[in-house]
């Protein structure tokens, strides 16, 4: 009898631990701010689509890890000899979290809406070029463009093109209805989101059942909120925060690269900054090295225009505008300024803004611009910064991937007016031979470094701190996205 207690212990005790040690399912992750809404086709908030993209949301293609185009929704496409008209093969069997079954019309919808007069999509350049989409069947969409576009397949991936259903894209913004792997449950202002697995859903299952974004803006609770295991991974960590945990076995520390050029943005219709000479005053004043040392823990690579430093049409500008305060000093003399520049620095809420308005105050004050600094809420700089351009200076990393078309834009908060750009800009549009896009690429980036538009800081580092165990989260950022289809906790 004793015999047999003990083989019945021994199995409850072997049942018991292969539960214990058996893969999670749940992920709490830390994310630095809230999204406005839930709307990925109705915002320029970054956090919106680092939560839903890929996640709750699918468009015809995606990015994936590496920045390349993958199909999504349309299983394929084929594209005319003129590089005109997209024919587009969508998934069959493909529904919406809702019950309702996703086809070519939904396509046509999302597209439609997009590019209409009344689009309130915070990237409707990105559709310009569509001239009509026809449903074909329910499984077949064509897209005609005006003109040939070479970017045309990558800018179906972004977030902003992401397709919605009719039935529900009017009340996306609080209750996000997609056709993605999750599923929207739950959102609690001010605390998080949370999303479930989709039992419906069309491609490959993932492996989690549900992951809480968590709203850390408080860099230095992301810490504690790792070591106590509440939150396991923090995608986006605060640079300075890395040497904490940098050694602790239990987490894995990555530094990847990103899509994010970090500028000194400047009102350029607005005086003084009208002037070429003060925004060359303001290029020569600013010390890159002392602003990625202070507001990115040395992370951050130096960048002259806006480019990655990671795409191959990158040219490397960083040289044209030295740190030179008495150069900058000459400027602002000749442009009329010798007694100085008052004006204001409107700073948003991420670390990187906020560190480095300091250390660019301070550098600016050295050449006689002086700054007041005027902290503000995402909320707010969407609505007076991005909106009203209510601005002189502000301090924000552009996320989107391979945006430089838009200082071509004519009601963008820069103000930026240059018809030679311009011209670039639209034969770009027109090209797709990749040797002669990143020639086109070279020669716009050194326009916009020649008129000092902004003052170009450094590319916004990736710095990701997860648990050791925890498989799947990207390393880089080539588009803004926590992309969780392929993560999983590791046996």
């Amino acid at each position: 009898m004793k015999l047999w207690k003990t083989i019945l212990a021994a199995a409850v005790l072997a049942l018991a631990g292969s539960q214990a040690f058996a893969a999670r399912t749940d992920l709490v992750i830390g994310i630095p701010l809230e999204p406005p809404h839930l709307d990925p086709t109705a915002g320029a908030a970054a956090a919106i689509d680092e939560v839903l993209y890929a996640n709750v949301f699918e468009g015809l293609t995606r990015i994936g890890p590496n920045g390349e185009v993958l199909p999504d929704l349309a299983e394929s496409w084929a594209i005319s000899d003129d590089g005109k008209v997209y024919t587009f093969k969508l998934h069959t069997g493909v529904k919406f979290h809702d019950g309702s079954d996703f086809d070519a019309g939904d396509v046509k919808f999302s597209l439609d809406r997009a590019r209409a007069d009344n689009s309130v999509n915070a990237q409707k350049a990105l559709f310009a070029a569509i001239d009509t989409v026809e449903v074909v069947d329910p499984t077949t969409v064509k897209v005609t463009l005006k003109n040939p576009q070479g970017s045309f397949l990558y800018n179906m991936g972004w977030g902003d093109a992401v397709i919605v259903a009719p039935e529900s894209a009017d009340t996306n913004k609080e209750k996000p209805i997609g056709t993605g792997p999750f599923k929207f449950q739950s959102w609690t202002k001010g605390s998080s989101i949370t999303l479930v697995k989709s039992d419906t859903y069309w491609g490959a299952p993932v492996s989690l059942d549900k992951a809480e974004f968590r709203i850390v803006p408080d860099a230095a609770a992301a810490v504690p909120a790792l070591l106590s295991g509440d939150i396991q991974a923090f995608p986006f960590f605060d640079p300075d925060s890395v040497a904490q945990v940098k050694d602790d076995p239990r987490f894995k520390v990555v530094v990847g690269s990103t899509e994010g050029e970090t500028i000194l943005a400047i009102n350029n219709k607005k005086p003084p900054f009208d002037k070429l000479e003060v925004r060359q005053a303001i290029a020569f004043a600013l010390d890159r090295k002392a602003i990625i040392d202070g507001a990115s823990a040395g992370l951050g690579v130096p960048i002259g225009s806006h480019m990655s430093p990671a795409s191959k049409a990158y040219v490397d500008l960083t040289g044209l505008y030295p740190h030179n305060v008495d150069k900058a000093k000459e400027l602002l003399k000749q442009a009329g300024f010798e007694n100085g520049i008052k004006a204001t620095l409107k700073l948003p809420p991420p670390s990187y803004a906020r560190l480095g308005g300091e250390i660019i105050a301070s550098q600016l004050r050295d050449v006689g611009i002086d700054l007041e600094i005027i902290p503000v809420e995402w909320a707010q700089w969407l609505d007076q910064v991005f909106t009203k351009k209510d601005y002189d200076l502000t301090i924000v990393s552009h996320t989107e991937p391979n945006d430089i078309d838009i200082y071509s834009r004519k009601d963008y908060y820069f103000n930026y007016d240059n018809p030679a750009f311009d011209k670039i800009i639209a034969e770009l549009n027109l090209t797709s031979d990749d040797a002669k896009r990143n020639t086109l690429l070279g020669e716009a980036q050194k326009i916009l470094a020649d008129d000092a538009v902004v003052g170009f800081l450094y590319e916004l580092p990736k710095v990701g701190v997860w648990d050791a165990k925890l498989q799947g989260l990207w390393e880089n950022a080539p588009i803004q996205a926590n992309d969780l289809t392929k993560v999983k906790w590791a046996d």
